[in-house]
């Protein structure tokens, strides 16, 4: 059973899931149990996705930005109030967030953002815009990036702010994509306000917690969601393409090509699991996530790619009784699955914090 993704709207069984799994805190099983996170060790949680995996139980809670971002974050910069007043509602799936980063004029090249945050002596006053901020149309806060002091240099002068998006001053209009569904939005900032405790961190020092919290994005890209249990590719290309008498598919160039993606989703897994056991005196970030992810972009959309062509015409139906569901989803799934290569950092962006940061290869994009 899957969730709908237009707005987080749950049936009841699955709000009833979702509930269940918040009070035990397995939504975030390694996540402390003194804020209602299940308090489990990393091998324990490893146990667990495990179970739930092979029944096919899905965790309802892993795609929310409040658990693979905000919640992390929270962790690492966030002051004991901070935590104790957003981490618990996190954790039970009460409520949702968003991340506002990116503006019309400021995207791969964040640091040249503009949204202001003015001191007002009690609170801040925010006024700007942001683009492409996932579930902002259903967000109720969004951690944002904030100019606070625009003599700096770009790095420096910016903040991080938890913001209530349930004002007046916050807007946000869904923008439609390709693949039908609208999970990115514009979203302005005419005059919203949030309390100075609001700050996460040190004022001015916001492009380290941005930084951050991109590495846990990066970190949360890199495999399947907890409890999903997908069709095995092999299996739908036997419903849909001529197979020999020993069951081999008869097409040699298929089955020389889903065998190269199955085995680099086998070498993904992994390595996945090789550096999460790594990463452990890491806090469970680290620059390999940037490896990660863009293998994780590879193995999906190979996938995607491999799916449709195995479907034929059957796998480019958008509506109507001639197609199955599976069939409609895989062709909006495809599509979508074109924005892995750009969301949480594009694949050059990557490529980049690997060469540096990984290889300690010369910086060759900055002028001499």
């Amino acid at each position: 059973m899957m969730s709908r993704y237009d707005g987080g709207v749950f049936d009841d069984d699955m709000q009833a899931w979702k509930s269940r799994m918040g009070a035990r805190g397995w939504g975030t099983p390694t996540w402390p149990s003194r804020y209602g996170g299940g308090g489990l060790s990393s091998a324990q949680a490893r146990v667990l996705q495990q179970e739930m995996a092979k029944v096919g139980a899905f965790n309802p809670l892993v795609h929310g930005m409040g658990v693979t971002m905000i919640g992390p974050t929270l962790l690492d910069y966030g002051t004991e109030a901070q935590k104790a007043q957003h981490l618990p509602p996190i954790i039970r799936g009460e409520v949702r967030w968003c991340v506002g980063y990116s503006e019309p004029g400021a995207g791969s090249d964040l640091a040249s953002l503009q949204t202001k945050a003015v001191d007002a002596g009690d609170h801040w006053v925010i006024n700007g815009q942001k683009v492409w901020t996932s579930g902002a149309q259903w967000g109720d806060w969004s951690g944002t990036l904030v100019r606070t002091d625009p003599t700096a240099k770009k790095h420096e002068g910016i903040s991080f702010l938890l913001v209530d998006m349930r004002q007046p001053g916050v807007e946000t209009r869904p923008i439609k994509l390709i693949a039908g569904a609208s999970p990115f939005c514009e979203t302005f900032f005419t005059d919203a306000t949030a309390p100075k405790d609001a700050l996460l961190g040190e004022l001015n020092k916001g492009w380290s917690v941005g930084k951050r919290l991109l590495q846990h994005e990066r970190a949360s890209q890199t495999g399947a969601p907890s409890g999903a249990r997908a069709t095995p590719l092999q299996d739908i290309a036997k419903r849909y393409l001529d197979v020999e008498p020993d069951g081999r598919l008869a097409d040699p160039e298929i089955r020389s090509r889903l065998t190269g993606h199955l085995m680099d989703a086998k070498a993904h897994g992994l390595t996945l699991a090789r550096v999460v056991a790594e990463s452990k005196g890491a806090n469970g970030a680290t620059n390999g996530a940037s490896v990660l992810k863009n293998s994780a972009t590879n193995v999906a959309q190979t996938r995607a790619e491999l799916t449709l062509e195995i479907m034929g015409s059957q796998g480019l139906g958008w509506e109507g009784d001639a197609f199955a569901q599976e069939e409609l989803e895989t062709v909006r799934g495809w599509l979508f699955g074109k924005a892995m290569s750009i969301y949480g950092g594009s694949t050059e962006i990557q490529n980049n914090i690997i060469s540096k940061r990984i290889l300690g290869l010369p910086d060759t994009t900055q002028s001499t």
